[in-house]
């Protein structure tokens, strides 16, 4: 039973997405922060975010199959809330152990929420769209961050990125409180919920997923080093600055232009060129010392996953009504986010920025390949509910 939320239930909805999707924002400040501010290595900085990341996976796997059951709006109040006060703790020490317990638990609590709020939108009348607004959200938050962050870390030091990254969960934590939209299921739905639970999820719903999450793999690797890369080069501070606003601003053009080209472009096109020009654009980053091609790259790089998984998630959404994949998103998407901090850091350590690139070609390649079977096994896919 699909269903309109109204005005107040969208805002919290794109809120609760901005807030759990912080991690898409804040990576290459994150990474940077670690390794500039708090001393560490590329491969003990990927870890600490890699360990919010596993966190979050293992709340969404837990979580997920019982969406039906949730108070959707106690656990994303609840869940942000936990998480603001975890990175608050975060920003009173610099011990690794205390970091990574606090990251870990941070990322369980922000992605329990996160999966309510990605299972609310499957159930709204228009998914696909609803998730458009929820990017368009995400870039108008990315665009503030980066605009203001990186002069607020010169100023008071990298713990003030930890105190950001507390006041945004918990602006959320509030808005969720107050108006968190209801999701109602029938008795029918919600007996049917019993044995839907043991039921598999269609075959090509899962190529979509692990699709879009070996994006993530490439797009967090790529991402998480870009401002690092960048200072290697030699760039300056403002121009490094300029290139993440640009990249922010970029992403609202992108979220608009998906929301609004759900029935103009093919969904299998995008599918299939998008992780092909994220493979060009990561390559491009990662090798290129001219800071116009760098630039360039850097600015279209994020905005790219963005496009290309509005138009996954609306076709998930299409393939299974029950809402289940969908809430199972966030997990799937930070398996791929919680792999790349770490694997680039490893990689950087090892074999040099360069080493990202050659990374990123194996993981788009296998990425077209799991759309692409997505397609093959059309006939899986599932008619629309009727609109109440």
């Amino acid at each position: 039973m699909s269903q309109r939320f109204g005005l107040k239930g969208n805002v919290a909805i794109m809120a609760s997405n901005c807030a759990g999707m912080l991690d898409l924002v804040a990576l290459p400040l994150w990474i940077g922060v670690l390794v500039a501010a708090y001393h560490y290595d590329a491969q003990q900085a990927g870890a600490l975010v890699t360990l919010f990341l596993i966190g979050a996976v293992c709340a969404s796997l837990s979580i997920a199959p019982r969406f039906k059951k949730m108070n959707h709006k106690l656990v994303t109040t609840v869940g942000y809330l936990a998480a603001g006060g975890c990175f608050f703790i975060a920003s009173q020490t610099s011990s690794f152990l205390h970091l990574a317990i606090l990251h870990l638990i941070a990322g369980a609590c922000a992605s329990s929420a996160l999966s309510m709020t990605h299972g609310t939108v499957a159930r709204a009348e228009n998914p696909h769209r609803l998730y458009a607004m929820t990017g368009f959200a995400s870039g108008l938050l990315g665009l503030a961050f980066m605009a203001v962050t990186p002069n607020i870390i010169q100023l008071k030091g990298g713990h003030s990125l930890f105190i950001i990254f507390a006041g945004v969960m918990v602006l959320a934590a509030l808005i969720c409180a107050l108006a968190f939209p209801r999701v109602n299921f029938d008795k029918p739905e919600l007996e049917k919920s019993e044995t839907l639970t043991h039921k598999k999820i269609p075959t090509n719903v899962w190529y979509g997923m692990i699709g879009i999450s070996l994006m993530v793999v490439t797009q967090a690797m790529t991402f998480s080093f870009m401002e690092r890369v960048a200072n290697e080069r030699g760039f300056s501070a403002k121009e490094i600055t300029f290139i993440l606003v640009a990249l922010s601003l970029f992403n609202l053009f992108a979220t608009v232009m998906a929301g609004i080209s759900e029935k103009r472009i093919s969904t299998r096109l995008v599918l299939f060129l998008g992780p092909v020009i994220q493979v060009i654009l990561a390559n491009i980053i990662m090798n290129s010392s001219s800071l116009m091609l760098f630039g360039a790259a850097s600015i279209v790089f994020v905005s790219l996953i963005m496009f290309t998984h509005t138009f996954v998630f609306g076709l998930l959404a299409k393939l299974d009504t029950s809402g289940r994949a969908l809430a199972a998103t966030p997990a799937v998407l930070m398996i791929g986010a919680a792999i790349g901090p770490v694997l680039g850091g490893t990689i950087v350590k090892l074999a040099g920025y360069h080493g990202i690139g050659i990374a990123a070609l194996c993981f788009g390649s296998l990425s077209v390949f799991c759309f692409m079977r997505v397609f093959h096994q059309a006939p899986l896919m599932v008619k629309s509910e009727p609109t109440v």
